[in-house]
């Protein structure tokens, strides 16, 4: 339920209604918009419906939330939200293009792939320093050292870092070292997880679950939400099918469903969706015309002897080909790169 308010509500007045929600057990959330500001009302709503809530001072209407996700939905918040990492704006107009080795590996190779992909254009550097592994035999990451050498990287090219968290013990960790924190799609339903970075206003990337649908999958955004950070993005990587020819399948459908339904951005990454390099480029493009707000991009100088995730991670090369071609897309579609 959304509790629209008068535009010459007063701050008074606004306190009162959230007090009031506070004494029904009741939580909230405040949207400004270009034209009105509303509070969302978080919890069992149930209780509201003999409460005369239109008879407080500054209340216009209140309005049913149809979605089962309340913050998350459009209804909420009919403008679209932007996140500032950095400086970097993340739902804007200018693409997002978050790129980097799935995997940090040694500090040289590190910092030398984030000045490349910086030269080519990309705007965050990706990275992981804790990997989770479907075999316990594959290489797990470098953990903290890892993200040692992402704050290195940082440091010498000015890039926001995203890397993955796996354990609600590292939170402490990720808040001081990453710019970004990422949940990885195998985490998108641990939802101890998701509330303990709800629990702070430190930008999430959440990665779509391998068999998720669009409702869990904003579900898991509204765990985060609902305790109070706002600074979510909504990352689709591929789906499990079928298909075996490629190692998942992109739901390109998913961007514009996701845009409809949320304010929130949607980040597309197509290394993980494919597992193939060479369907990295033609993946990108079309996320990027079907309206994706950035794109996460794997790229290693020497793919064959990446310790992970090698054979869908592009050159920097060809990175930065790719680049040059999504500029002309990203202009056809309105948007800047």
């Amino acid at each position: 339920m959304i509790i629209v308010l008068k535009p010459e509500a007063s701050e008074s007045e606004v306190d009162h209604i959230i007090d009031r929600l506070r004494d029904l057990g009741l939580k909230s959330q405040i949207s400004t918009g270009q034209e009105r500001t509303i509070i969302g009302v978080i919890g069992d709503d149930r209780i509201l419906h003999n409460q005369p809530l239109t008879a407080l001072p500054g209340v216009e209407s209140v309005l049913p939330i149809l979605a089962p996700w309340k913050l998350v939905s459009r209804e909420f918040k009919k403008e679209s939200t932007i996140i500032d990492v950095g400086g970097v704006k993340i739902g804007a107009k200018q693409l997002v293009i978050m790129a980097g080795p799935c995997a940090v590996e040694r500090l040289e190779l590190t910092v030398g792939i984030a000045h490349e992909v910086k030269a080519s254009g990309a705007t965050i550097l990706r990275g992981g320093a804790y990997k989770p592994r479907t075999s316990p035999y594959s290489f797990q990451g470098l953990g903290r050292e890892g993200l040692d050498y992402l704050v290195e990287a940082r440091k010498q090219t000015g890039l926001p870092v995203v890397s993955e968290i796996l354990d609600t013990r590292d939170i402490e960790l990720f808040l001081e070292k990453a710019d970004i924190i990422q949940i990885g799609a195998r985490n998108m339903q641990n939802f101890e997880l998701l509330k303990e970075v709800g629990a702070y206003d430190k930008p999430v990337l959440l990665k779509r679950g391998l068999s998720a649908t669009i409702k869990e999958f904003l579900l898991s955004a509204e765990y985060i939400m609902s305790r109070g950070n706002q600074n979510v993005m909504l990352c689709e990587r591929g789906i499990r099918t079928f298909e075996t020819q490629y190692r998942n399948t992109l739901d390109l459908a998913a961007i514009p469903t996701l845009k409809e339904l949320s304010h929130l951005p949607v980040i597309v990454d197509p290394s993980h969706a494919t597992g193939k390099w060479d369907l990295v480029a033609p993946m990108s493009k079309a996320a990027v015309a079907a309206g994706a707000d950035g794109l996460l991009i794997e790229v290693h100088s020497n793919p064959e002897c990446a310790l992970c995730d090698g054979e869908e991670s592009i050159k920097p090369s060809k990175f930065k080909a790719l680049m040059a071609d999504l500029k002309k897309i990203a202009k056809a579609v309105d948007r800047e790169l």
